[in-house]
């Protein structure tokens, strides 16, 4: 990784991530939440700068909302495995902000049955893996074949949160990933750890994110979403109007992936977070006894910009003072 010219491969890794199509199909978010946010007037719902879920204060914690709707080529290519993709994202996003899932909702357009049957076969597979039910939905059975839909709308409750705006400067900035897995079979770059594994063993690591969550031991974090490791990472970075830098060589990565295909892939399981430096051995601990991977991979400036670094030299990957991802920053909206 990085060794024959780190000047020449930091710059073609800036040019690769900010272009990468996971991250700027991002770029269209701010003017929605925009329009959006007026809406609030209506309610007095917490601040959101980018969380994975919405969260709504409730009795003693917090419910939390989220939906996520399947790329139309995913689902005509791999109806199934699409199907079950969509349990997986949203409920890492409820376990990303500290939470535990308790049942979901689908909208699904499909004309074609046997594409329907197997798509919905998929989301019962990804419901009985994660243990969460399908509690209702909505169909519409004349759409056609070559433009089927599928959203997914999930609801958890957490006792405390992990909110993705709130990295402070002179946090550490760590990277949890599974690196027993596999590529994905995607027509994006993916990594699954989820193939060979239990209910047990799938539940019992996402519980990991609750347990820190409970424990105060982070500030911020996000799962690493389609906009790969470093584009995650910067998104929370931008919503927190934080900078960081960033060492590449401490980035964990399985041995049989290209790197720049590490940092742009979604994983099945990977979370990034910010924590203040005296409990990044505590969180280590806990991923270590589910046998996931977590290093310290930076630290947050508290500045604008996102520098790389590797081999003694850097490169900007962000400057949030000119230029966006979502354009959600808790300093634009100050």
């Amino acid at each position: 990784m990085l060794e024959q010219n780190p000047e020449k491969e930091l710059d073609e890794i800036v040019k690769v991530v900010r272009n990468y199509e996971g991250l700027v199909r991002k770029n269209a978010i701010r003017d929605i939440y925009n329009l959006l946010r007026s809406t609030h007037v209506f309610s007095s719902p917490m601040e959101n700068f980018g969380d994975d879920a919405a969260p709504i204060p409730y009795r003693d914690g917090y419910l939390l909302l989220a939906a996520d709707g399947m790329m139309t080529g995913l689902l005509i290519e791999k109806p199934h495995a699409t199907g079950k993709a969509s349990i997986l994202v949203t409920v890492n996003d409820i376990y990303s902000m500290g939470g535990r899932p308790l049942g979901l909702v689908n909208v699904l357009a499909s004309g074609d049955e046997q594409q329907r049957i197997q798509i919905v076969e998929g989301i019962t597979d990804g419901c009985r893996r994660f243990r969460v039910p399908m509690l209702g939905g909505h169909l519409h059975p004349d759409a056609p074949y070559d433009h089927p839909a599928l959203s997914v709308a999930i609801l958890g409750w957490a006792q405390k949160l992990i909110r993705s705006h709130l990295a402070k400067a002179g946090d550490v900035l760590i990277a949890a990933v599974d690196l027993n897995g596999q590529p994905g079979s995607t027509p994006m770059v993916g990594w699954n750890t989820n193939a060979d594994k239990t209910s047990d063993e799938l539940l019992n690591r996402l519980e990991i994110l609750p347990r820190i969550a409970e424990a105060d031991l982070v500030n911020a974090g996000k799962d690493i979403s389609n906009a790969g490791l470093l584009g995650t990472l910067c998104i929370m970075l931008e919503n927190s109007g934080k900078g960081a830098l960033i060492d590449l060589q401490t980035i964990p990565k399985p041995s049989s992936m290209r790197f720049m295909d590490w940092i742009l892939c979604f994983q099945s399981y990977g979370f990034v977070l910010s924590a203040r430096p005296d409990n990044y051995k505590k969180i280590m601990s806990l991923f270590s006894e589910q046998n996931i991977t977590a290093a310290v991979i930076g630290h947050v400036t508290d500045d604008s910009t996102v520098v790389i670094s590797c081999g003694g030299k850097r490169k900007t990957l962000f400057d949030f003072s000119t230029e966006k991802i979502t354009g959600i920053s808790v300093k634009y909206f100050k």
